[in-house]
């Protein structure tokens, strides 16, 4: 079960502290900078903390969860047993469904907003369970504030924790020659591990506790919408408006009905004679109509006939013109084609010239240093000689 998943934090940082510890030569007795050892066993004391802050959160908020199943369980059990039958009347007055008290001060408030809702025919129904037990419950309960920025910490830590190691080791390291450079190095090393550890188990511990808060308050989520449905079944106050608009709904639909009866009645005794008229007063204004309108008709159809001819020829214009745009869409296909080619090869070719200039550049640092050696041998030399 995700709810679960936050004990994972407790093995992985155990893990780390292992890890780190060895690193540092606590178990083979061999410190090599009792610096480095206080610095990461500072920030994991830190990192510590938060985990503990955030696991009595997931706690708390598991017990809600835990709840919320448990209800929905037994609603489910309790409205089988009535036979379908709502449970509000169970609930509304001193039954307790809750065990855990923020579920329950919540529900209490809930039955206080039904009962201030109250008709002479019972609750007018007018808010719902999903506005007092909510995700915002489940945040405050689980520390959304806190949890929310415990990621962005851990990986603040380890950010600092890098500059810190490379403060110190710049901060050991001098020298202005090859020699003294040499003897510094021991010391920048050393805090480049620092770094590097810090930002290590910094950025790793955040994924890690991404992954784990981003689970449990899913799996709180959902259990929520679930409860919620079961409720909203099983338990939610029916409202008498409802009813009311139902009883009104069905005396409308029996007027509307007892009124086409009458007029299917009425036009049932008189569709005989009144589709014979229709027919003769059709037939009279069709015959008006031809002998009134028979050259104009004349007319209209040569004007359609060349209107068709017309369009035929602007149909095969069309065509021609969609030929000839995609007989330029591929040459300039074939242009996109030879430029892209084109870039192709200016490519490699800038990519030799950065070649040729890094050879060149080796050349010329290995000249500068073997002029360096031998300068630096004649005048060895030259003090052997005048000594």
């Amino acid at each position: 079960m995700k709810s679960k998943l936050y004990y994972v934090l407790y093995f992985l940082y155990a893990i780390v502290v292992a890890f780190v510890l060895y690193l540092n030569g606590v178990f083979t007795r061999e410190i090599s900078s009792y610096t480095n050892l206080v610095i990461n066993i500072v920030f994991l004391i830190i990192i510590g903390i938060l985990f503990i802050i955030a696991s009595v959160s997931f706690g708390r908020l598991n017990r809600l969860t835990y709840e919320l199943e448990d209800v929905a369980f037994r609603l489910q059990k309790e409205y089988k047993e009535a036979n379908g039958k709502n449970l509000w009347a169970n609930y509304k007055d001193t039954a307790q469904l809750f065990e855990e008290k923020e579920l329950q001060n919540a529900f209490n408030k809930y039955r206080l907003r039904v009962k201030s809702a109250k008709t002479r025919r019972g609750a007018d129904f007018s808010c719902d369970l999903g506005e007092y037990i909510n995700e915002d419950l489940l945040d405050r309960a689980g520390m959304n504030f806190f949890n929310s920025g415990v990621s962005g910490t851990l990986t603040g830590l380890g950010i600092l924790g890098t500059f810190l190691g490379l403060s110190m080791g710049l901060g050991a390291f001098s020298g202005d020659d090859i020699f003294t450079i040499s003897d510094n190095v021991g010391s920048l090393l050393s805090g480049m591990k620092v770094a590097f550890h810090t930002s290590v188990y910094g950025i790793f511990f955040s994924l890690v506790f991404n992954v784990v808060y981003r689970g449990v308050m899913a799996d709180a989520y959902e259990t929520l919408g679930e409860f919620l449905n079961v409720f909203r079944q099983t338990a939610q106050p029916i409202s008498p408006k409802e009813d009311e608009n139902a009883a009104t709904m069905l005396v409308y639909q029996a007027g509307m009905a007892s009124s086409l009866k009458q007029m299917l009645a009425l036009l049932q005794g008189n569709a005989k004679e009144q589709t014979a008229g229709v027919e003769r007063i059709v037939d009279q204004f069709t015959a008006q109509m031809q002998s009134a309108l028979d050259t104009d008709f004349k007319k209209l159809g040569n004007v359609l006939k060349h209107a068709g001819e017309a369009q035929s020829a602007s149909a095969a214009n069309a065509a021609e013109m969609v030929e000839a745009v995609t007989a330029l869409v591929e040459v300039n296909r074939n242009v996109q084609e030879a430029l892209a080619k084109v870039m192709e090869r200016q490519e490699v070719f800038a990519g030799q010239l950065e070649e040729q200039k890094k050879m060149l550049a080796d050349a010329c640092n290995d000249m500068s240093d073997e002029i360096s050696s031998q300068i630096y041998t004649f005048e060895q030399m030259r003090d052997l000689y005048e000594k």
